[in-house]
């Protein structure tokens, strides 16, 4: 029997367009991210209200989230890393809005007895609303021995963590026209979150900037580098400037080649798939924007692998 388990947390995504509304009830259930009152019945009508729309942006990538199946593919080189590595573990996977649900996770972790439970976000920066959600829905569901827990709050400093978005830049620069190189527009785009967050003490920001700093410092400032925020829900005040606006006021300094980078997320899915990829390139082609190319996710890197790697091993020996 394996003695750690390595849960790997994630935010899930539809695995059909039968599955859109579901999920999107569970995520409006989530008392960490909407504080509303008759949550449960609310989540049923807003789903129901929002499904359509979303289920057809669902079908401009192909009719599901690609989520699950990059998370399968970093949850097998983990566990094959782990090992190779000497570390007796077996890494599964917890998506909080659809399947395997963390009930589902909890589970088969309970039945399995592990001496050691490493909770490992794909999130490598630190938000109530993604990794302090994923955890306070393991602390409601799992009830066995708290002290076999191990929490990874983030990891948005890592080495290889910043290493393995600079090789994904450097992927998506030789796409550009060799001559315009030194003009291209570095573009993070991280996920938004409402500025109420940030005066409850939310790390996001503070860490989401200081990744965009570990990886310019990697390239030497070699470009120039801007940072904005995607996503928006509801009417409350968001991070900004928003990347649409972002991408609008570029075109208007004649900044006109474009590298968005997904910041906060590690693999694709609809809001890098479809949000960055096809909403916002109307919006670049309507401002004037010459070249618009997203990078794409870690999903399969190496790299990212081997930072999930040693943030696994760092954590287990403390």
């Amino acid at each position: 029997m394996n003695k750690t388990a390595i849960v790997l947390l994630n935010l899930g995504g539809p695995d059909s367009l039968e599955a859109v509304q579901p999920f999107l009830e569970n995520l409006f259930n989530d008392p960490d991210i909407f504080k509303l009152p008759f949550q449960k019945t609310l989540a049923q009508i807003i789903s129901k209200n929002r499904a359509p729309k979303v289920m057809e942006e669902y079908k401009l990538i192909g009719g599901k989230s690609p989520l699950g199946e990059w998370t399968e593919i970093q949850r097998k080189g983990l566990e094959a890393l782990l090992r190779k590595n000497n570390v007796d573990a077996d890494v599964l996977v917890a998506m909080r809005y659809w399947h395997p649900l963390t009930q589902e996770v909890v589970k088969k972790v309970k039945e399995k007895g592990y001496e050691k439970i490493l909770l490992l976000p794909l999130y490598p920066q630190f938000s109530i609303s993604t990794t302090g959600s994923s955890f306070n829905e393991w602390n409601r569901i799992y009830d066995g021995d708290k002290k076999k827990l191990i929490y990874v709050q983030s990891y948005h400093n890592n080495k290889k963590y910043a290493l393995a978005i600079n090789q994904r830049i450097d992927e998506t620069l030789k796409k550009f026209p060799q001559d315009l190189l030194k003009s291209v527009q570095l573009v993070f785009s991280a996920h938004g979150t409402p500025v109420s967050y940030l005066k409850k003490g939310d790390p996001y920001l503070a860490q989401i900037k200081s990744s965009v700093e570990e990886v310019m410092k990697i390239r030497n400032y070699d470009l120039e580098h801007h940072l904005c925020f995607q996503s928006k829900v509801g009417p409350m005040k968001w991070l900004e400037p928003a990347t649409d606006v972002m991408i609008e006021k570029l075109a208007k300094e004649g900044k006109m080649n474009l590298l968005i980078i997904p910041i906060s997320f590690v693999s694709d899915h609809i809001e890098t798939s479809c949000e960055l990829d096809i909403e916002y390139r109307h919006v670049a082609e309507k401002a004037g924007i010459k070249n618009y190319l997203v990078m794409t996710g870690l999903n399969e890197s190496e790299l990212f692998i081997e930072a999930l790697c040693e943030v696994t091993i760092n954590h287990l020996k403390n």
